[in-house]
C-alpha cells in the first residue's frame, strides 16, 4: 500500500503522480538550535490559530507555515553557516549528474538550483504512472517509487561520492528535506520563478541565468 502522509522529522504530503517542490541542505548548513527556535514559534502560532479558529484560520495556518520556510531560506543564504561544500564545482556536478540520471525514470526534471548550503528542486513524478496504473488500486511499492525513496537515492549516492570527493566522513546532507506538492498553476509558476531566482535574492549573481548550477526544463521556457 503506499502511503500518502508521513511523519519524519516534520509532516509530508506527498499524493501520488503530484509535482513536487523540495528543499534539502547540508548536514551542517544551519545550527539545530536555530531551527528549534523558528519552529517553536511558529508551532505556538499555529496552535493560537486553531485554538481561537479566526475567519479563514486555515489559510493562516499555511501562511504561518510559508513565513517559518521564508524564515528559514533566509538563514541559509544570507548566514551561511559549516562548509558549504556545494560551491564546489566538483560536488554541485555530482549532484547534478544524478538528479538527471533519474530524469525520465523516477520523474521529469522541472527546475533546480544548486546553492552553496542547500538545493531547491521541482520535479514532476506522474511521469511513473502509465495505461496498467492508471487507477490507484494498481499503484503500490513494486511499480512506484515514492518520494522519500526518490530522496534517499539522491542523497545517500551524492553524499557517498561526494564524502569520497572530499576525503571526508560523517553525515553530508541533513535527515530530512521540506516538501510541498504543487496545487495549482500559479503556485508552479511561482516556485519555478523562486527556485531560479534565489541565487538573485542570496546576492550571488545579478541575473539567474549567471548562476552554473541553475537549471530550467527546456519546455517551460516561453
Amino acid at each position: 500500500m503506499i502511503k500518502t502522509y508521513f511523519h519524519n522529522r516534520r509532516p509530508h504530503v506527498v499524493p501520488i503522480g503530484a509535482t513536487f517542490f523540495i528543499t534539502f541542505r547540508l548536514g551542517d548548513s544551519l545550527p539545530r538550535h536555530i531551527v528549534r527556535e523558528l519552529e517553536k514559534e511558529m508551532n505556538a502560532n499555529i496552535k493560537i490559530l486553531e485554538k481561537t479558529r479566526p475567519p479563514g484560520y486555515k489559510k493562516l495556518i499555511a501562511q504561518q507555515k510559508q513565513i517559518f520556510f521564508k524564515n528559514y531560506e533566509h538563514q541559509l543564504d544570507h548566514k551561511p553557516f559549516g562548509e558549504c561544500y556545494l560551491k564546489i564545482p566538483a560536488i554541485a556536478k555530482i549532484i547534478i549528474d544524478k538528479l538527471f540520471e533519474l530524469d525520465g525514470e523516477k520523474y521529469e526534471l522541472l527546475a533546480y538550483c544548486i546553492m552553496p548550503n542547500h538545493v531547491h528542486l521541482l520535479i514532476d513524478s506522474s511521469i511513473q504512472l502509465n495505461n496498467e496504473n492508471d487507477f490507484l488500486k494498481e499503484i503500490d511499492s513494486e511499480n512506484y517509487t515514492q518520494l522519500f525513496q526518490i530522496m534517499k537515492l539522491i542523497k545517500g549516492n551524492t553524499a557517498f561520492y561526494s564524502n569520497k570527493h572530499l576525503n571526508r566522513k560523517g553525515k553530508f546532507w541533513q535527515k530530512d528535506s521540506f516538501d510541498h506538492f504543487i496545487r495549482n498553476e500559479k503556485s508552479f509558476w511561482n516556485i519555478v520563478n523562486y527556485i531560479l531566482n534565489n541565487p538573485v535574492a542570496a546576492g550571488l549573481v545579478e541575473k539567474w541565468q549567471d548562476h552554473p548550477y541553475t537549471y530550467i526544463n527546456p519546455k517551460l521556457i516561453h
